[in-house]
């Protein structure tokens, strides 16, 4: 049987048309549930962000914030990461997993910022990505959280999953999956949308065995009932 004319387009409007009517129920859920979400990485400054969110990668906030707490304590300035002793530095992270990296981000981190920023975190993503061990989600974080600048939406792995789960995105590549929730979320959400989907990957809808007889998206939510 042959398609006729405008069918496969008739479809895609539809199907765009869906979406965006499932974003906007997932932004009114998700904010209702969560209207007080926010970055979980303990922070007094632009820099202990940007160096908390450098440790998060393949690791845990909980776990981050255990020892940035003296961390942060020894590494006031930019300059004292980039003047650390690596072998100690290292140590001092070990716990955050992929240490030696880390610590070769931060220490190349603070030079770049002493000798090109005057020691303060720049607040423009261009600026941002010429830090080593800055792409766009760290970036992306210190902006949002930090300066208030809706520059992206943050995909880390909760929403990832989360997204493609909910049906707003087909993708697999956190790039591309940033693209697709920047074209169907106000510029306004995407803030707040991160911090909130991030807070209910933690807490209703795990990698395995989600709770969605607890979630408050389900109604919305083409895998609800659909993983164990």
């Amino acid at each position: 049987m042959s398609l006729t004319p405008g069918t496969s387009t008739r479809s895609a409007t539809s199907l765009a048309s869906d979406r965006a009517s499932r974003a906007r129920k997932i932004v009114a859920g998700l904010e209702r549930t969560y209207p007080r979400a926010e970055c979980a990485l303990v922070h007094r400054s632009a820099l202990e962000l940007l160096v908390a969110t450098i440790l998060s990668a393949q690791c845990t906030d909980v776990r981050v914030n255990q020892v940035t707490s003296s961390l942060f304590r020894k590494y006031r300035t930019a300059r004292d990461y980039a003047q650390a002793d690596p072998r100690v530095l290292e140590q001092e992270i070990r716990s955050t997993g992929f240490f030696r990296n880390k610590a070769k981000s931060l220490r190349g981190a603070g030079a770049v910022l002493v000798e090109k920023f005057g020691g303060e975190v720049p607040s423009s993503m261009e600026e941002l990505l010429e830090l080593p061990g800055v792409a766009r989600k760290t970036a992306n974080v210190v902006l949002g959280t930090w300066f208030g600048k809706a520059s992206g939406v943050v995909v880390d792995t909760h929403v990832q999953r989360l997204s493609r789960r909910l049906g707003l995105t087909r993708k697999e590549d956190p790039k591309q999956i940033e693209r697709d929730l920047m074209a169907l979320l106000p510029e306004k959400e995407w803030i707040d949308f991160s911090h909130r989907l991030i807070w209910h990957g933690r807490k209703v809808c795990s990698a395995r065995k989600p709770k969605c007889d607890l979630c408050a998206l389900a109604s919305c939510c083409p895998s609800a009932g659909k993983i164990s």
